[in-house]
């Protein structure tokens, strides 16, 4: 899996080496594969997915299905329409806010969280915030491809789920 992925350099900005995932979704045996390997240490332990835009969404939509749970949308500031929690938080390259609709979650759900890349960090604790004001329970994430030169796991407080490392 892991051959099948690319690095473009200096993408979104000079000095960022972006670690595109397209090759794995465009393989739908591969893909197949990673969904259920993403899914598999979740079973019977989450009651919806939550995915981060925008691959989060390709993946975690997915993943919900195999493990017969909702899917809930994370997404980029001004996406989502009604009442919305938001959280913002560190790039790499910047900053930036996601949301979530504010009865996406129910109490005490259980909730998976699902993103492409973990690099800092950042995103998947922002997306933890928005799940745990909701008063649902982030049960752990589930990751493609984790760039462990960033540390981003270190900073995680719950169990990670990642398929492959650069």
């Amino acid at each position: 899996m892991r051959a099948t992925l690319r690095a473009f350099p200096d993408f979104p900005s000079r000095g960022i080496l972006f670690q595109d995932v397209a090759p794995v979704l465009g393989d739908p045996q591969l893909l197949r594969r990673v969904v259920h390997e993403m899914a598999a240490p979740w079973r019977g332990r989450v009651d919806a997915v939550a995915g981060v835009e925008s691959r989060g969404f390709i993946l975690g939509a997915p993943i919900a299905m195999v493990l017969h749970a909702r899917f809930v949308p994370i997404r980029k500031k001004g996406k989502l329409p009604g009442a919305l929690l938001a959280e913002e938080y560190d790039l790499e390259y910047g900053r930036a806010t996601v949301e979530m609709q504010a009865d996406a979650v129910r109490p005490e759900e259980r909730v998976l969280l699902v993103d492409d890349v973990l690099a800092t960090g950042g995103t998947a604790n922002a997306a933890l915030r928005l799940v745990e004001k909701a008063g649902a329970r982030v049960a752990g994430f589930s990751f493609l491809l984790e760039i462990e030169a960033l540390g981003g796991r270190a900073k995680l407080p719950r169990e990670a789920t990642v398929i492959a490392t650069v």
